[in-house]
């Protein structure tokens, strides 16, 4: 039986009353690649619409606070931090955002991580779209993740935040 449908086949919200509390943490990471131009605007802080990557890392920490609100069966979580991280890669051009975010709770904060990157590199495309429409937004990972019943998660070739 699949854990989000109950005996009737519908959509449920999985009990983690019974559950331990632990501290549990994941890092996501993502890769959004732009035009030289773009890319230098940002560097050069000349976007008309402000600090780009300033803006991005606000953003991220505001996704992931506020996962249970997009996501339908996230449970609400009391976050105890979300670190961002934003990487130049100056031969793409382009950046590679990285969240960490940590809870001590019932369960899992691999979604905050996922939702905090997407959310932070979204916002990078929506503050430089007027130079660039054609960013690619891309390889939106979970790098790790630990804590909880299933213990340990790295991905190999991860990040190192």
């Amino acid at each position: 039986m699949l854990t989000h449908l109950n005996e009737k086949n519908l959509p449920t919200m999985v009990d983690v009353g019974h559950k331990d509390a632990t501290k549990r943490i994941a890092i996501a990471s993502g890769i959004i690649t732009m035009s030289k131009e773009a890319y230098t605007a940002i560097k050069e802080n000349t976007g008309k619409k402000g600090p780009v990557l300033q803006t991005a890392v606000i953003a991220a920490i505001m996704g992931a606070k506020r996962t249970s609100d997009l996501i339908p069966m996230c449970h609400p979580l009391m976050i105890n931090s979300v670190d961002i991280n934003i990487e130049d890669i100056e031969n793409l051009p382009g950046f590679k955002l990285i969240a960490k975010v940590a809870t001590q709770g019932k369960t899992g904060v691999e979604m905050e991580a996922l939702t905090s990157v997407s959310i932070g590199l979204l916002t990078i495309y929506d503050m430089i779209k007027a130079i660039d429409k054609s960013m690619i937004i891309s390889d939106i990972a979970l790098e790790s993740k630990s804590g909880g019943k299933s213990g340990e998660y790295r991905r190999e070739n991860g990040s190192n935040l």
